[in-house]
């Protein structure tokens, strides 16, 4: 029995803790609850936000290429996450580490211009990259 009055006495701060936790957000939800307005009406069940009524629908269409090029920004932020922390250790890493950074850097580069080359990156529909390629000819 002493080790759970032990580990009861031990742990009294939390528990005074969660209890003012729990006082907290019933003291929270029922002053909103009784301080709050009543008032039903169709402007008030009207989505609102930033002190502009929404129009139109939340379900905008984007083109294909816009999620394409959010993955790259995600897959290329992530890998410069990774060369951050080699910067980091760098001198506990020493040469072995430089040129591993450098093989991870040159694949990157590699994998950037096959993007570039496929047309991965380009955000112009195929009508207008070409006449815009049109008006550059002498």
């Amino acid at each position: 029995m002493p080790e759970v009055v032990s580990s009861l006495a031990h742990n009294w701060g939390f528990a005074i803790f969660l209890l003012g936790v729990a006082g907290l957000c019933a003291f929270m939800l029922g002053v909103s609850s009784l301080l709050g307005s009543k008032a039903w009406g169709h402007s008030k069940n009207q989505p609102f936000e930033s002190g502009i009524v929404s129009t139109g629908g939340a379900r905008l269409r984007f083109s294909a290429k816009f999620y394409l090029v959010a993955m790259l920004f995600v897959i290329f932020d992530v890998e410069a996450l990774f060369l951050f922390a080699w910067a980091i250790s760098l001198r506990e890493s020493g040469w072995p580490g430089f040129v591993e950074a450098l093989v991870f850097i040159v694949i990157l580069l590699i994998g950037l211009f096959y993007l570039a080359r496929i047309g991965a990156l380009d955000w112009a529909p195929q009508a207008r990259r070409e006449r815009l390629a049109n008006q550059h000819k002498p």
